[in-house]
Parts: C-alpha cells; sequence; structure tokens
C-alpha cells in the first residue's frame, strides 16, 4: 500500500468518525417518543395533577395493602 494510499484511508477515517459523531450527537433516543395514546394519557395525567386529582404514593400503597 502507497503512503498516498494510506493517507486516504486516514482521511476518510477521519471524515466518518466526525460523521459518526454528528449522528450520536442527534440521534432521538426511541424511549422519548411517545405513541398518540401515550400522549393522551400524559395529558390526562397532568391534568388530574394540576387539579389536585391525585394521591400521594404512600396513600396508594396504604389503600392497596388493606
Amino acid at each position: 500500500m502507497s503512503s498516498a494510499q494510506s493517507q486516504e484511508i486516514v482521511r476518510e477515517l477521519k471524515h466518518i468518525r466526525k460523521d459518526l459523531e454528528y449522528i450520536k450527537e442527534h440521534m432521538v433516543d426511541a424511549d422519548t417518543i411517545l405513541t398518540a395514546g401515550e400522549e393522551e394519557r400524559l395529558d390526562e395525567s397532568l391534568r388530574a395533577y394540576h387539579e389536585g386529582n391525585v394521591k400521594k404514593l404512600s396513600e396508594f400503597e396504604r389503600e392497596m395493602n388493606q
């Protein structure tokens, strides 16, 4: 392999590395995407929370153990 070929390979690898870094920075986490149903349930839960229609976890657990 010639020196010119080696240099070209190194340039390509550096370019690939930059592309990979960009992809990693802009990749969407699949766990953060909500389905329409999940988004609706989240909205309902937030509405209930803001209206004060929620229970503390400790209260819920106490009720479940009775």
